[in-house]
């Protein structure tokens, strides 16, 4: 069982450092290529949206596994869980909050992360059925919520209802803009993505480690992720929802096309319910977020049948994924100061810290140890857990 439930962890981490990759080069290369004709490039269509909804969800995978698996605790255990998730939140939180100080193009998802963290708290007794019913239904409907109280918060929340830069420890001076920022008008509002939390705790309840749950994973992703765009297209194509959107104010842009390939939450979605229709990256929609969770479930499954057969096979990815607080927050302040040397092309940026990352990965999991604000995190938490399920007492 020991060996079997490494290889299931080393499997979800796997997972964890192909959404860290593919999130660096979303933040090191543009999302397309310019010439005559501007075209989406290859990290613009595959890993845009995508890299960051599957780190959202093994999130809630790995919010599953703390607090039991697919046998949720109860009682002081899960007081306890509670207790210590609070408490890995708001180091997380802390952490983002001073990578917010740095100069650096790049939306920190850290703050965001730990606010998820906070508000899956009532979640984590809800065994499978009733988490699924959760997740489908916030799914569906958070973005229609979040569709009607966006234009709210931008019109009425001061100032301006939208912090337009990284969360820092002044914001907390502004509670509503901030407020507005994490939950509605930010990169990552967490009105939607709590649906990616939701989504990996009703995952991590299933028995990962059975072959048949991992080819039911896979066959359900490709089939979530397939079936969304299927929509999509009808609907924005063929029903006409892409004209009424490319009508709307704030698609008047000569770039509106190629956004809506690789990254719609650079537009103001008001003013057409047919947004609601498009799955294209960060639109927030539904049907974008069931493409991203069906892709998340793709990743996770393959990751966990490989790794179930071939241990070392994804070694260096699994080493990096279990590190990635401190890899995501190095590679940020990497990126701050990195665009101010001249001559530096994006290729060499990216392979020079992918390099790094996968090595360090390596490094570390051979060791068996943990990374520096893994280790502070697990230290803080575990004590706090400790401390109210008392020394004497075991979860079951």
């Amino acid at each position: 069982m020991a060996e079997t439930t490494r290889r299931r962890i080393s499997g979800i981490d796997a997972a964890r450092g192909i959404a860290l990759l593919g999130m660096m080069a979303a933040h090191v290369f543009p999302l397309w290529d310019t010439g005559v004709t501007a075209e989406p490039n290859v990290v613009g269509l595959v890993f845009s949206g995508r890299s960051s909804a599957l780190f959202a969800v093994l999130a809630g995978v790995g919010l599953a596994l703390l607090t039991g698996g697919s046998r949720p605790h109860t009682g002081r255990d899960l007081r306890a869980d509670r207790t210590a998730i609070t408490v890995r939140a708001a180091f997380i939180g802390l952490v983002g909050m001073l990578l917010g100080y740095l100069n650096v193009n790049i939306a920190i998802i850290m703050v965001h992360y730990a606010v998820l963290f906070l508000c899956a708290l009532p979640f984590l007794h809800l065994r499978l059925r009733v988490l699924a019913a959760w997740a489908g239904g916030w799914l569906l409907l958070s973005p229609v919520l979040a569709f009607v109280l966006r234009p709210w918060a931008l019109e009425n929340v001061q100032p301006a209802g939208v912090l337009e830069h990284n969360v820092v420890i002044e914001d907390f001076f502004t509670p509503a803009a901030l407020l507005s920022d994490l939950f509605l008008t930010g990169f990552y509002p967490v009105l939607q993505w709590l649906s990616y939390i939701l989504i990996g705790l009703a995952i991590g309840r299933l028995d990962l480690l059975r072959t048949t749950i991992q080819l039911r994973l896979l066959a359900g992703g490709i089939a979530a992720a397939a079936s969304a765009k299927a929509v999509s297209w009808f609907v924005m194509g063929q029903l006409g929802g892409y004209e009424q959107v490319a009508a709307t104010e704030g698609a008047q842009r000569p770039d509106f096309e190629i956004i809506y390939q690789v990254n719609l939450g650079w537009i103001e979605q008001e003013d057409s319910w047919w947004w609601l229709g498009s799955s294209s990256p960060h639109a927030g929609s539904s049907l974008d977020l069931l493409h991203t969770s069906g892709t998340a479930a793709i990743v996770l499954a393959v990751c966990l049948l490989l790794t179930g057969r071939l241990p070392g096979l994804l070694l260096p990815l699994s080493g990096a994924g279990a590190m990635t607080l401190s890899l995501y927050s190095a590679h940020v302040w990497t990126m701050s100061w990195a665009d101010a040397i001249p001559g530096v092309s994006d290729g060499v940026l990216y392979w020079f810290q992918v390099i790094i990352v996968l090595a360090l990965g390596t490094v570390f999991a051979a060791f068996h140890w943990r990374g520096p604000l893994e280790s502070m995190t697990s230290t803080f938490s575990q004590f706090t857990r400790d401390g109210i399920r008392g020394s004497g007492i075991r979860h079951r």
